[in-house]
């Protein structure tokens, strides 16, 4: 479904006109103004920005210069309200210890010595102008130090440095780190400034990259809740917390279990172990194609179908010539029938989750078809001048075909036994199986007739009937928005709000769609030189 979500003629809506051809039926309903995109797309270019809104941040409260709060922020992920909770809880000197940073009030420079002095690493005199003094307190030659930074950043640990005395954990400067090692190796400099940039999105459980194909060079950075689905700017839609396709109302972890469940052979194991035996010999799998209870592999061993037990080929058509299988083999019999279920069960799923996904491909083709017959009817001398419904209700078709697609591999896992096995009763599992699937087949009957109405050519249409269709599309819309509130209201609260030992978290249900991410807008204050936020774009969602 990704290729279809990705392209680049998507119709995007603002929340104001995604909601213009509901608003004039619903006379009770008040368009409430949107508080604002909750994801930002960070691009090259607005990367440092990004990065010096924390930077500033704890550089302001804690009076620190912008290497030690650098050294904090990559300590606790670029989580700034974590690092302000531990400032509270356990004060300043715990904070700075745990992360490494030593703080020198007033760094004297002129401490070194003018003299020659022993380094105690290479254990060579050198000049006191060759040596470098952190914070730390621990002064070595700057060979020895250039050395240390090399490695350190070739084997990719860049972001933390250590001091090299034994059992100092103080993190060193980086633009000491960045002086030195520039004027031995210019483009190892370049690499370590590359990481301490990038650490921002590497390290921040908050920003990740966008996993399009090829890479569009874009991060997204969420506000609110991790558990979240997000669209970049360049058009790509995925789960915001294991990067994959947008897959709500399935969790991260069902699926996973799904694609690789319909990727891999499991499945072909499945079938081969129902429908065919090994043979004694050779171990190959046969296939019975007769009545006759004795099978000959292609090796040429003939054997027991019943019992799998391999035998001469001297037969009737009731007894093999000395065998006898009588004794009745509960272990295989049970396996065979578990194996038969379990597939027959996998194909109930994904041949449904199948024909929604095949239907959303089919009617994102209706796209340019709408355009055309919305042009048609505007041209048409009528009372009705507002088309806004039919592309409200294909946003609205494409959002629930969605919905209902990936409902089936959740419920897959949600009644199934590989994940809840030991959470449901038998007979509570059968309750809410039938709560769920009762939800599940009143939204997929509502869905195919918005379909229906959708793929009317109503541009041919006499006014009265154009009026009649108009009014379908958009009490349809409304009614299947309810339902998939509902049907998530069910999922988060009744199903995996149950659980006491899995803890499965979801995607919330967007009635407007994936939220379509905007760009972190920034200026530079040329009086200032400091970085200050633009006013933010127009919010827009995708319509699917």
């Amino acid at each position: 479904m990704e290729d279809c979500m990705s392209s680049d003629e998507d119709y995007y809506y603002s929340d104001r006109d995604s909601l213009d051809g509901l608003e004039n039926e619903e006379a009770d309903m008040q368009w409430v103004p949107p508080k604002g995109p909750s994801s930002k797309v960070i691009t090259k270019e607005s990367l440092l920005a990004a990065q010096r809104e924390d930077l500033r941040r704890v550089m302001d409260l804690l009076s620190l210069r912008e290497h030690h709060a650098r050294t904090l922020l990559i300590h606790y992920r670029w989580d700034v309200e974590k690092l302000f909770a531990v400032l509270v809880e356990k004060g300043k000197d715990c904070l700075f210890a745990e992360a490494g940073v030593t703080v020198v009030e007033h760094r004297n420079l002129d401490s070194l010595p003018s003299f020659t002095v022993m380094c105690d690493i290479c254990i060579e005199d050198v000049p006191g102008s060759e040596v470098t003094k952190m914070d730390c307190g621990h002064c070595y030659c700057n060979n020895c130090w250039t050395e240390h930074f090399i490695v350190k950043i070739n084997e990719g640990q860049s972001k933390r440095i250590r001091c090299m005395a034994h059992k100092c954990y103080a993190i060193c400067d980086e633009v000491i780190v960045r002086n030195l090692v520039s004027r031995r190796h210019p483009d190892l400099a370049e690499k370590f400034d590359r990481f301490l940039l990038e650490s921002y999105i590497d390290d921040n459980k908050m920003v990740k990259w966008c996993p399009s194909t090829p890479h569009c060079g874009n991060a997204i950075r969420v506000e609110d809740d991790e558990f979240c689905e997000v669209e970049c700017s360049c058009g790509s839609q995925f789960c915001f917390s294991c990067l994959s396709e947008a897959h709500s109302p399935c969790s991260c972890l069902m699926w996973e279990l799904w694609t690789k469940k319909c990727r891999d052979e499991s499945e072909t194991v499945n079938w081969i172990t129902v429908h065919t035996k090994p043979c004694p010999k050779c171990h190959k799998p046969v296939e019975k194609n007769g009545g006759c209870n004795l099978v000959s592999c292609i090796c040429g061993q003939a054997f027991c179908w019943l019992c799998g037990g391999a035998t001469g080929r001297d037969h009737t058509w009731s007894h093999i010539s000395g065998h006898s299988c009588g004794r009745y083999k509960e272990d295989g019999e049970k396996n065979a029938e578990r194996a038969k279920r379990d597939l027959y069960r996998y194909m109930h799923y994904h041949n449904r989750y199948k024909a929604h996904t095949d239907s959303f491909k089919l009617e994102s083709n209706l796209k340019e078809t709408i355009r055309e017959k919305v042009s048609n009817s505007e041209k048409k001398d009528l009372r009705l001048r507002d088309f806004s419904w039919v592309t409200n209700g294909l946003y609205r078709l494409f959002r629930s075909r969605r919905v209902l697609s990936y409902s089936y591999p959740f419920a897959f896992y949600m009644f199934g036994d590989d994940l809840f096995k030991d959470e449901m009763t038998k007979e509570e599992r059968e309750i809410k199986q039938h709560l769920f699937e009762d939800q599940q087949q009143q939204l997929e009957a509502n869905v195919e007739k918005l379909s229906k109405f959708i793929e009317e050519p109503f541009d041919q249409f006499e006014e009265d009937k154009l009026m009649e269709t108009r009014m379908q599309v958009i009490n349809l819309s409304v009614i299947i928005d309810n339902l998939c509130k509902k049907m998530y209201e069910c999922i988060e609260n009744d199903l995996l709000g149950s659980l006491q030992f899995g803890i499965h978290s979801i995607a919330p249900y967007q009635s407007k769609g994936i939220e379509r991410a905007v760009e972190l807008s920034v200026c530079w204050s040329t009086k200032a030189n400091k970085t200050e936020k633009c006013p933010t774009p127009e919010y827009h969602t995708s319509g699917k």
